[in-house]
Order: C-alpha cells, then sequence, then structure tokens
C-alpha cells in the first residue's frame, strides 16, 4: 500500500500579498478610468456644442482664447503675427461636426483682417498664425453664424471647423497697391481687367 507524501507549500511573505493587492488595486482604477474617459468622450461627441467644447478645451495641445475661440498648432511657423491692417494669404478646409466638407479653398485665397470682412472667429484665428504655420481651429456658433445660416451646407447654429495653412500676409495698402499695378497692365495689354490677384507671400 503505498502513501502520497503531501508537500508543505512555503508560507507566502506579507510584503509579497502586499504588492499583490496594490496591483490589483491600481489594475482596477486604471480600468475605471479608462471606463470613465471614454464614457465623456462618447458623451462629449453626441453632446451639443457647449458639451463638446467644455470637453474638448480640456484635450492636450488644445487652446483656448478669450472669446471661446480654440484651436491647436500642427505647424508653428515662424515670424511676426499679422494685424488688422494686414491681408493675409491662406488655405484652408471647413468641415461640420460630423467631418462634412461645407467650404475648401482650390487655390491660395486672400483675406483682409479688418474687422466685419469675414466671420469673428476666422478673422481672430488668423492673427494667431504666422507665416507657414498650420493651424486647426474650433469655431462656436457666436463666432461663425448665429441664428440663420448663409449657406445650406451649414445648419443654423453649427459649430465650424477650420484647418488653415497660412501662406503669408501683407499690408491691405501694399496688397491694394499690387492689385491697382496688376490691372494696368492688363489694361495696357488689351485684356479684360479684373484678375485674381495673387495672394500675400511675403512675410
Amino acid at each position: 500500500m503505498s502513501t502520497v507524501t503531501a508537500v508543505p507549500l512555503q508560507p507566502v511573505r506579507r510584503r509579497v500579498l502586499v504588492y499583490l493587492w496594490l496591483g490589483i488595486a491600481l489594475a482596477v482604477i486604471a480600468a475605471f478610468a479608462l471606463s470613465e474617459r471614454g464614457t465623456g468622450e462618447q458623451r462629449a461627441l453626441k453632446g451639443d456644442n457647449d458639451a463638446f467644447l467644455a470637453w474638448h478645451r480640456s484635450q492636450a495641445g488644445v487652446v483656448e482664447t478669450k472669446s471661446g475661440l480654440q484651436y491647436q498648432v500642427i505647424k508653428a511657423g515662424d515670424g511676426p503675427l499679422p494685424t488688422a491692417s494686414d491681408v493675409a494669404g491662406v488655405m484652408y478646409i471647413g468641415t461640420l461636426r460630423d467631418g462634412s466638407v461645407f467650404d475648401e479653398s482650390q487655390q491660395p485665397v486672400p483675406f483682409p483682417l479688418t474687422e466685419g470682412t469675414a466671420i469673428p472667429g476666422f478673422t481672430e484665428a488668423l492673427k494667431l498664425m504666422p507665416k507657414g504655420a498650420h493651424y486647426k481651429f474650433w469655431m462656436k456658433p457666436e463666432l461663425a453664424y448665429k441664428g440663420a445660416s448663409p449657406s445650406p451646407k451649414i445648419p443654423s447654429n453649427s459649430m465650424l471647423i477650420f484647418d488653415v495653412s497660412m501662406l503669408g500676409f501683407l499690408p491691405e495698402a501694399t496688397y491694394r497697391q499690387i492689385q491697382m499695378q496688376q490691372m494696368m497692365q492688363q489694361q495696357q495689354q488689351g485684356a479684360a481687367p479684373g484678375g485674381a490677384t495673387p495672394p500675400p507671400t511675403e512675410r
């Protein structure tokens, strides 16, 4: 008749048990934090503009100005910033929160930066960008088209998102002078006036 010899287990050290329970607790906390983060993001994405912007301002790399304009620097650019007396040359894509495109430049576009020449958020945005910069902007309806929209592609009270590249800018007086010189050259050459003036790129 054989007998089975039981091998006694070595007692687990107390320090090991502490580390084990600590690891389990940290794993539970991390899982809860990830769950809450995902839930918060989903609520923001499905919520109204205020809920989205409140969540979005806490995301890495997002800056919010005093007016509520939010932006993220994709490429920093270099040099001075444009002012209200300048005309900026830009390329841009405008989208809604669902990603649908409502406007897109097919070639460089000149934008005077005096108040009232574009929606407030776009004018403010361009003044934040040095030459060569590439930024993304989120504009609440108050900075875009509060109330009725001028375009069927933009529902009323929509938040607008712009992806903008700053090609350069010139003083408006200089830009107008270039326009006049172009018109005079076209008239001298017998061409019809009104051709497109190249966008500012010097500064």
